[in-house]
């Protein structure tokens, strides 16, 4: 049976929203804790660097891989089945990763994990636009900016922070309760929101789909590991099957969405503003990505802090984008995302530019300063995108709309961190052979080098910036009324 709601954001709706944001957010961590973590596991489990690197590879990979089939999840599955589904299967990966006596068990841990994580921020995204009036939607949409952002960039702040005294099975153990909290509370009160349908899924579009952002994701994480040394297969083999089944997949998708098949809807780059929004998400996520796993790099490698210290580093722009998230949100509320999205893209850009004027003897003062305005320049980025992107789609393409996004992020964080550490390595390693230049200097040149590149990057977001204009928002809303079904027990 279903009851019909005004749209407003009441109690239940509230209450669906925040148990989704602070279940994505303990999820979404867990996407970087294991970069600090690395040399602990190392020692303990008798693993090589490019095998312990799998441990993050794999979570990336298993990401991509899921993300795209949530939108198809969405549509047919209950929201309370899907989120009891997510959580279940993090605290399962979770309960896995405090036990694991071997890397085996560990890496089949992190896929587990990866498995609910990759459900988890679609279906936060879909709700939100569900539930959420428009007039309120830019202040919800800071907090998930926040989630996306935030979660990311605390991640090897906290896992230092455990490390310090503890195992690292405690990044495991700490996080057990509070996903079985998630789950319990979910389980018995998350309401289901919109109507589902029972459309046949599309096995040769759930292939296409693994083998095309799977491959992407595989082949430009080989990049950066083989930059750095790391044997394995050649990046070009899985790149292009990634590539062609990527056109192949797109194929498909135009010809299913004509019947409403699709396992993700294109038709969602119909939409002006959305299109110049995943561009820009691509942009920033790069940028994002890119500086996580190069600072680390920069501030132990070539400053000579330990990681306790790097994480404390930047654990300051972590909280800065967290608290200006929901004020940006309210701006955008008021005053349209432009006023948001322009600055931001502007600061982004000049904090990536500062940070390639780093060297060996910069002052981790300021390089603590110039984290600081990156991450002002990103609170600024995310959350109007968020706001213009998924408020341009009509209802029934919001959750294909948030795979996207979801999806294409993995894969511009990819690309990012590959295309910053093979820049740093390239340049690093010619630098080393010139007379007279110490292995720390060419390794300072290096970060410079890819930093410089990551801040051209994000001056052509600049110019993409002045082109998005607010959503008209078709209003994902169900009806010309501005009702939204919420399902009943």
């Amino acid at each position: 049976m279903s009851e019909t709601y005004e749209r407003t954001f009441g109690p239940v709706e509230r209450l669906a929203v925040w148990l989704l944001l602070g279940s994505a957010f303990v999820v979404i961590l867990n996407e970087t804790v294991m970069g600090v973590a690395l040399p602990v596991l190392m020692s303990d489990l008798g693993i090589t660097a490019a095998a312990g690197q799998w441990l993050t590879t794999a979570f990336l990979l298993t990401m991509s891989v899921v993300i795209p089939i949530t939108g198809m999840l969405i549509q047919r599955v209950r929201t309370r089945t899907l989120f009891g589904v997510a959580m279940t299967l993090f605290s399962i990966g979770t309960l896995l990763g405090a036990i694991a006596s071997g890397f085996g068990l560990l890496l089949v841990a992190r896929v587990v994990q990866a498995s609910g994580t990759a459900i988890m921020m679609p279906l936060l995204m879909t709700t939100v636009v569900t539930l959420v009036p428009e007039r309120q939607r830019g202040a919800i949409v800071g907090r998930i900016a926040i989630v996306m952002s935030v979660a990311p960039a605390l991640g090897p702040t906290i896992s230092g922070m455990v490390l310090q005294s503890l195992s690292w099975r405690w990044l495991f153990i700490i996080m057990l309760p509070i996903a079985l909290i998630a789950l319990v509370v979910g389980v018995l009160r998350m309401p289901n929101v919109g109507v589902t349908s029972k459309a046949p899924i599309d096995a040769l579009s759930v292939v296409l789909s693994a083998l095309a952002f799977g491959g992407l994701v595989y082949g430009l994480s080989a990049v950066g590991a083989a930059a750095n040394g790391a044997a394995g297969i050649n990046p070009l083999i899985p790149v292009g099957v990634g590539v062609v089944s990527l056109a192949l997949f797109v194929w498909r998708q135009l010809s299913l969405q004509r019947t409403n098949r699709a396992l993700l809807d294109l038709r969602t780059f119909q939409s002006r503003p959305f299109a110049l929004s995943v561009i820009l998400f691509v942009v920033s996520s790069m940028a994002l990505f890119g500086s996580l796993i190069l600072l680390p790099i920069y501030v132990q490698n070539v400053l000579g802090y330990a990681p306790l210290e790097t994480g404390l580093v930047m654990l300051p722009g972590g909280l800065i984008m967290g608290l200006l998230g929901p004020i940006v949100g309210r701006i955008v509320d008021t005053r349209g995302p432009r006023i948001a999205l322009i600055p931001g893209m502007t600061v982004t850009a000049i904090a990536l530019w500062l940070m390639g004027l780093f060297t060996a003897d910069t002052s981790i003062w300021m390089v603590l300063a110039v984290y600081l305005v990156l991450s002002i320049g990103l609170a600024g980025v995310f959350t109007p995108l968020f706001a213009v992107s998924l408020g341009s789609l009509p209802m029934h393409l919001a959750s294909h709309g948030s795979a996207t996004i979801s999806t294409l992020q993995q894969v511009a964080g990819a690309a990012g961190t590959a295309l910053f550490v093979t820049v740093m390595t390239l340049v690093s390693v010619s630098a080393a052979q010139e007379p007279g230049v110490a292995a720390i200097d060419a390794l300072a040149q290096g970060t410079q080098a890819a930093f410089i590149i990551g801040g051209a990057i994000a001056t052509v977001g600049i110019v993409i910036a002045c082109f998005v204009r607010p959503a008209t928002s078709p209003a994902a809303v169900s009806s010309a009324t501005g009702d939204v079904q919420v399902i009943g027990e």
